[in-house]
């Protein structure tokens, strides 16, 4: 009775793996804490990209224009290379600029677009001009 006991666990185990497999989700190839534990449905891989959208959202976004080499490193797809691109194509007047402007291919840009923003700098308005006055000072 205790082999085929094992041999049923065994058989659960496998194909609840090949189960995440499918699904798309990467399920550990150890073996589960308990006997019963791979009888458990498989958590769904929307679970866990559900989970790395809140910790994104939760995340303040990375403004392109004016944030340093280190922040735009943090994204995902952003290396040494990117980083310097888009420091060196700055300012952006929309985040689209950086796939337009062809600073990052629009893989990488589409994984990033939600953390990120183009902030534009305030410019100070010029003064306008009063009544204009005359050279010589007569009305």
């Amino acid at each position: 009775m205790t082999a085929t006991r094992a041999m049923t666990t065994r058989w659960a185990r496998g194909l609840a793996v090949l189960a995440g497999l499918l699904a798309g989700g990467a399920l550990a190839a150890s073996a589960p804490a308990s006997p019963h534990a791979s009888m458990r449905a498989p958590s769904s891989p929307t679970a866990a990209s559900a989970a790395a959208k809140a910790a994104v959202k939760a995340a303040p976004p990375v403004d392109v224009n004016s944030a340093d080499r280190v922040q735009l490193k943090r994204l995902p797809g952003i290396g040494d290379a990117e980083a310097e691109r888009i420091v060196a194509g700055r300012p952006y007047r929309s985040k689209a600029d950086l796939v337009t402007r062809q600073v990052l291919p629009a893989g990488v840009f589409q994984t990033i677009r939600h953390q990120i923003v183009a902030v534009q700098k305030k410019v100070p308005a010029r003064p306008r001009a009063g009544p204009a006055a005359t050279a010589s000072g007569a009305r």
